[in-house]
């Protein structure tokens, strides 16, 4: 899912679309509708509390989103958020995926490797700089100058400041840029998390769908210099029932949407990117079945990955059941002929935009004949294998890290270096059983699909095949190491180039096949499409003013909506669920199956409180975790899915289906008091 969203993000542009209803909208807080969302929820929200939602409000790393509730750094996020570290904290034979994680004190709680947790301090405009350090440029040559000023702005602005990050983000398909600062916390720790069969309870079968009865929440902690971060700014705890009706906002980090491509575009992703998205990926989860079928400690090295392909390719059918809808698709067709009708009815706006949807629709084809080869040797390369993963960043880091920092790949310029240091470095337990199975699919599906006589293929594979090469690299490496890691890191590229790890040598062996991808990829896709959006963006700017939000891309947004069920095809459903639902809901068959720790409170549970609640508030993937606030500032609940009818909210916004998913906080406060004894954490939210 990761990687086709980035990729998306990437290259696909700006189309047009017309009016927003009352509440659509995945708004940036440097320009949310105060006014339009006071109206439509009969609330008085004002920018003091924007202010401190937003201070409030943290990015994961691991691509989640999370909020602060105490002043002691905790922080609540989904319980699949915390899934990795879970996972990387247990071994075969403690398994707390299996058991919760349920530290008696705070002297207990664990680090997550890797994670790093970022509250965003400051919004700025850097639009003017970026667009005119590409202007006049085509090609390589225009990315290569973005990617330069972007690495050059990032630097200055955190320019001896550790504790901050500086990111550069492109708003509106290249419309706006914007420079987000953030306080950063790279000790993060684990401090609750229940069994995984409680947070997924109804497994794959409920996933995208509602009533739910999932409790899937979890409790992280910020550190610094091995102390909780004292966090003066936080949500207020509320263990109250929700309401019908009842105004919601969440705050968190949607990760992609693409509500502002053209028609043409969209056909692309209908055609193309949706289609070999699923085919590779329902292969890859039919393997990832096999091998968990094979034993116990199969099931647990590869459960966080299933999990993941499970939850992407489901979520692949509902976007393309929303592409291939006539009427969803009809409306977006109205809105675009619109837009254009606008363009074309101002003669000098037309003069100015020239004709960009013409353009865009050009480098269709060209987007559809590279994209195989784009995704399979350069988005997905590896498969998902950890050790290729450090492999590759070992490998081009040290390429690349001999160069000024403008003139690198944008993801090693040096005001990136530290997050990639600290993925890098991190002691993550690696599993040569499936790095073997994901690397054999991967170099299977890339024989497939490009073909044998493709020369990179042959480059790739030489005689050997998939299954062969995939076992002796998994087993031949050592990059499970950290310390290797970090030898080869510090040693350059004179070490790099002198190591006989197989996996070292195979991202070696493959940058003259991979980069040239990327390059071709970016002169022919990527930067026309950008230079056409640009165009796009500004035309809409002309016509509708910057009353509209941008697409999603990862950064910080709130949405605001109602506790609400609906109505479809005839079928009403109800917007909360309770603990007795969940009971009644239970078989004892797997996947409707009440974890012993429930079951065993049972006669301690309030059966009447809310575990679950389903909101109109507008959101994607990357949504997770995202804290669920009222009217007065206090988070009610933490996002943790929407309907499959909703997955069409990555082209559109539709109010009668649009659902979000919500725990609810009345459903965690009484885990924690009744089922798993964490007192110590209801103190700290002030529910004891």
């Amino acid at each position: 899912m990761r990687l086709f969203l980035t990729a998306s993000a990437a290259v696909l542009a700006l189309a047009a679309a017309s009016s927003v209803s009352a509440e659509e909208g995945m708004w940036t807080y440097d320009n949310f509708p105060i006014q339009r969302a006071n109206t439509a929820l009969g609330t008085d929200i004002d920018q003091a509390w924007l202010d401190h939602a937003r201070l409030s409000s943290v990015r994961l790393t691991t691509g989640c989103s999370a909020g602060i509730v105490s002043g002691e750094g905790l922080v609540m996020t989904n319980n699949h958020c915390v899934a990795s570290c879970v996972q990387n904290i247990s071994t075969p034979e403690v398994q707390y995926a299996e058991t919760g994680f349920t530290p008696a004190s705070r002297e207990e709680e664990r680090r997550c490797p890797g994670m790093q947790a970022e509250v965003l301090i400051d919004i700025s405009d850097v639009t003017d700089r970026m667009q005119a350090a590409g202007e006049g440029l085509d090609g390589s040559a225009f990315t290569r100058a973005r990617d330069a000023e972007s690495a050059a702005i990032e630097s200055e602005a955190c320019e001896g400041r550790d504790d901050l990050r500086c990111q550069v983000v492109s708003l509106y398909r290249g419309g706006q840029f914007k420079l987000y600062t953030f306080r950063k916390y790279p000790d993060v720790r684990l401090a609750f998390a229940p069994e995984e069969r409680a947070s997924s309870f109804g497994g794959d079968l409920d996933n995208f769908s509602f009533p739910r009865f999932a409790l899937d929440a979890a409790f992280l902690r910020l550190y610094e210099n091995d102390q909780p971060v004292a966090t003066e700014t936080h949500f207020t705890w509320n263990a109250d029932a929700p309401t019908p009706g009842e105004a919601v906002f969440v705050s968190g980090t949607p990760g992609s949407t693409q509500r502002l491509l053209t028609q043409d575009q969209l056909a692309t992703v209908r055609d193309v990117i949706l289609p070999m998205d699923q085919l590779i990926a329902s292969e890859l989860r039919g393997r990832l079945i096999r091998f968990s079928q094979e034993s116990d400690e199969n099931r647990f090295i590869a459960s966080s990955a299933l999990s993941g392909v499970e939850n992407t390719y489901k979520r692949g059918m509902g976007r393309m059941r929303a592409l291939i809808d006539g009427e969803f698709m009809g409306r977006r067709q109205v809105a675009e002929e619109e837009f254009r009708a606008r363009v074309a009815a101002d003669p000098a706006l037309a003069a100015e935009a020239g004709d960009p949807w013409s353009t865009l629709a050009e480098i269709q084809p060209v987007q559809a004949r590279l994209y195989p080869a784009y995704s399979l040797l350069e988005g997905r390369a590896g498969g998902g294998s950890r050790l290729f993963a450090f492999a590759q960043t070992l490998v081009r880091a040290a390429q690349e890290r001999g160069k000024p920092s403008g003139e690198r790949l944008p993801e090693f310029a040096d005001s990136r270096l530290p997050l990639v240091q600290q993925r890098l470095f991190a002691d993550l337990p690696t599993y040569p059983a499936l790095d073997e199975l994901q690397l054999s699919w991967w170099l299977s599906k890339t024989r497939e699909i490009l073909t044998v006589d493709d020369p990179r293929v042959r480059a790739l594979l030489g005689d050997e095949s998939p299954e062969g090469m995939a076992e002796r690299l998994a087993s031949g490496s050592t990059l499970g190491d950290p310390a290797v890691r970090r030898a080869l890191w510090e040693g350059g590229l004179e070490a790099i180039e002198a190591s006989d790890d197989p996996m070292i040598r195979l991202a070696l062996a493959m940058q003259p096949i991979n980069r040239p991808v990327r390059e071709q990829w970016e002169a022919e896709v990527e930067a026309p499409t950008a230079r056409a959006s640009e165009a796009l963006a500004a035309a809409r700017f002309a016509v509708y003013g910057d009353d509209v939000y941008p697409d999603a891309t990862g950064t910080l947004r709130l949405s605001f909506g109602k506790v609400e069920g609906w109505t479809y095809e005839g079928r009403t459903v109800e917007p909360l669920t309770t603990f007795a639902g969940l009971f009644d809901r239970a078989t004892g068959a797997d996947p409707f199956v009440i974890t012993p720790r429930i079951a065993a409170a049972r006669d301690r549970i309030d059966m009447d409180a809310v575990m679950n609640m389903s909101v109109s508030t507008d959101t994607i993937g990357g949504s997770s975790g995202s804290p669920a606030i009222n009217a007065r500032g206090e988070i009610i609940g933490a996002n943790f899915d929407s309907t499959v009818l909703t997955q069409r909210n990555a082209y559109g916004y539709d109010i009668n289906v649009n659902r979000s998913v919500i725990v609810t906080t009345q459903a965690v406060t009484e885990a924690l008091r009744n089922i798993y004894g964490m007192d110590h954490l209801l103190a700290e939210l002030g529910a004891d």
